[in-house]
């Protein structure tokens, strides 16, 4: 199935209304960078997947998708939220695990391909150690494919010329119910260059979008 056709049929099961309409650039560059580095089947493990909604796209595409979370968001507790994302994701034939601390409940080297799709931000601790896991269910030969909101974007730039933040809504933050799992860091692209550099990976792309 092509993305276009994978996006409308998601978007129709989707059980959060209006949740998919607000980013619909960033699922066709998920989807278009998949295509481009896997084949059909290859195994994709979608780490803080969340409600699944990048990862179905993914599935509908003709990938084998494992999505995992702890799901404990403030929103993905309210009333119901979880039991929905559990249904979805097997409704749409994903192999969700609920993780809890911080074991992997996986085997080593089996997947073509780990993302983390605006996770890395959330961390409160270095992503060193978790990345340096993640990496031991890549094949040899595998991708990582990260991506993350940037920290001096021109919306970002102008907010604190104007004496506005560059981070999270402070009001957000101050009546968030709870220890805080909004961003904690936002990434550069000197960032990036220096975490590929870090972890021994070769970087194959590195690029903003909007």
């Amino acid at each position: 199935m092509d993305y276009l056709k994978a996006f409308e049929l998601v978007n129709s099961k989707f059980p959060f209304e209006g949740y998919m309409n607000t980013e619909k650039g960033v699922y066709f560059d998920i989807a278009k960078i998949a295509r481009r580095n896997l084949k059909p089947g290859s195994k994709i493990l979608d780490f803080g997947c969340g409600p699944c909604d990048k990862t179905s796209i993914l599935q509908f595409m003709g990938y084998n998708c494992t999505g995992c979370d702890d799901l404990k968001d403030h929103w993905h507790n309210l009333s119901g939220n979880k039991e929905k994302i559990l249904s979805f994701a097997k409704d749409c034939g994903i192999d969700f695990r609920l993780i809890a601390g911080g074991t992997l409940p996986f085997k080593k080297e089996i997947f073509d391909m780990v993302m983390l799709h605006d996770v890395l931000e959330h961390l409160h601790d270095s992503p060193r150690n978790l990345l340096n896991d993640l990496l031991t269910l890549v094949k040899p030969g595998g991708l990582l494919f990260i991506t993350v909101p940037s920290a001096v974007n021109i919306r970002k730039r102008i907010a604190v010329s104007l004496g506005k933040t560059n981070l999270p809504r402070f009001e957000g933050y101050y009546w968030y119910p709870g220890s805080w799992r909004g961003h904690v860091r936002e990434y550069v692209k000197d960032d990036l260059i220096k975490l590929s550099s870090y972890l021994d990976l070769q970087t194959i792309e590195l690029r903003s979008c909007n």
